[in-house]
């Protein structure tokens, strides 16, 4: 099966790129409300799935040992973008924990804030850990490590006990197994598996709806998607897709995405779980796709629906800033 164009880039009357992909809507019975592509295929979701990865954070009772409230959950579920704010918090998270910077293990990188890399530069800064967008999760990761009194250096390894209890409750939101065979590196430093799309979308079902999930897990999936949902702007920043989405409508869309083109998202009233790849891997494709798709989602609510279709289809505008075309959901996205 060929994956089907579902965004059109046009420049002029004409459309100059297409993107494909493939898309899933599940429920918590693994019902499929909606399926376009190969959603069968493994992927790897990479950040798609932090809100899975922060669960151990809060099923422990690290979050609570820490004093974590929804701005520090929301960020161990971020991929920020590295504004003071972001940076400020991650390193306060740790700082409960009694550790600091240099226990982190996520690596560095520049501001994904343009003002704020420029304000970096100037002032002759340089970047560190606490800047880097996934600096919440690893501040999470610390926390976990510390509350289980194991010692908290390699907890990036693939056998560390942080790595170890993550990869026991993908294995179970998924049904997938997961292993060395299906395994790779992220990009800061930690392992990520690769799963079918249609066994991820049916995991956040399953974290939307707590179908079939125990009590506290159930509990721990809802603590943390409203976190996410009541701050947005920790789990992404300033003009970030993740943010502006969950902010269309507030605490009915808990998105977030991943590299490579991917975007996980649930729709909690509905029970609803979301995954997507764009198949070339590429941002502007795969925000096109999770808008779009939503839209749909919400057809019941003509302003909100409004709203989602407004925000996935965008001006793409020349350096003199005319516009010159649209990015905008097609085929059965349109």
């Amino acid at each position: 099966m060929q994956n089907p164009v579902l965004v059109e880039v046009t420049r002029g009357q004409m459309v100059e790129s297409r993107h494909r992909g493939m898309a899933v809507v599940m429920d918590g019975d693994g019902s499929v409300v909606m399926s376009l592509g190969e959603v069968e295929a493994p992927v790897f979701p990479r950040s798609a799935i932090k809100s899975m990865q922060a669960l151990p954070l809060v099923e422990t009772g690290a979050a609570d040992r820490y004093g974590l409230g929804e701005k520090e959950l929301a960020l161990t579920c971020s991929s920020h973008s590295g504004e003071p704010g972001h940076m400020q918090l991650a390193g306060e998270i740790a700082g409960r924990a009694g550790l600091g910077e240099s226990d982190f293990e996520c690596g560095c990188h520049w501001s994904f804030e343009t003002k704020v890399l420029i304000d970096q530069v100037r002032a002759g800064d340089k970047p560190d850990q606490l800047g880097n967008n996934c600096s919440g999760k690893h501040a999470g990761f610390l926390c976990l490590a510390c509350h289980a009194g194991v010692d908290h250096h390699g907890y990036g390894e693939y056998d560390h006990f942080v790595q170890a209890s993550i990869r026991d409750v993908m294995a179970d939101l998924t049904g997938t197994a997961l292993g060395q065979d299906n395994c790779g590196i992220d990009g800061c430093s930690i392992p990520t598996y690769a799963s079918p799309l249609n066994r991820i979308a049916h995991g956040f079902a399953r974290m939307a709806s707590g179908t079939d999930l125990g009590p506290e897990r159930a509990k721990a999936a809802r603590r943390l998607m409203s976190a996410c949902m009541a701050e947005p702007w920790y789990v992404a920043g300033t003009g970030r897709a993740c943010t502006e989405l969950m902010s269309i409508a507030p605490g009915r869309i808990f998105a977030k995405t991943g590299a490579e083109g991917v975007f996980c998202a649930t729709l909690p009233e509905k029970g609803y779980g979301i995954a997507l790849k764009c198949e070339d891997g590429s941002t502007r494709g795969a925000e096109a796709m999770i808008g779009g798709l939503l839209a749909k989602l919400f057809a019941d609510d003509e302003e909100v629906s409004a709203k989602l279709a407004g925000w996935s289809d965008k001006s793409l505008k020349n350096w003199k800033g005319t516009e010159v075309g649209r990015i905008r959901p097609g085929g059965a996205l349109a």
